[in-house]
């Protein structure tokens, strides 16, 4: 039988590869779990939807050229210590004056 190209060439290769697809799964799930977090936490001191907090912390990592997961970490280390790099506070400030609410929620019209 013919091999494939990108077929193992023996068990320890294809042990090898397996294992390191588990380790970039494992990663993943981190990552996403860290992202899911800083979500939850800008939507709940945001005041926004869950799809606009994705989008704020989207665009502030769009904006400061950081990657997302960094991002969200930045944004859960805020959550414990109060303190985040002055840059990416501006850019989270902004992106939430784009997409969060123009009054808090229950408060009078303005007027």
């Amino acid at each position: 039988m013919a091999r494939l190209p990108d077929e193992p060439t023996d068990e320890t290769d294809r042990i090898f590869k397996l294992q390191e697809e588990i380790d970039q799964l494992k990663e993943a799930v981190a990552s996403h779990a860290v992202v899911d977090q800083a979500i939850g936490m800008v939507v709940a001191l945001g005041r926004v939807t869950p799809d606009q907090g994705w989008l704020v912390l989207k665009e502030v990592s769009q904006h400061t050229n950081i990657k997302l997961r960094s991002v969200a970490e930045m944004i859960l280390f805020w959550g414990r210590s109060g303190e985040m790099p002055p840059e990416v506070r501006a850019e989270l400030e902004g992106a939430l004056d784009r997409h969060g609410p123009t009054q808090i929620p229950g408060a009078p019209p303005a007027g």
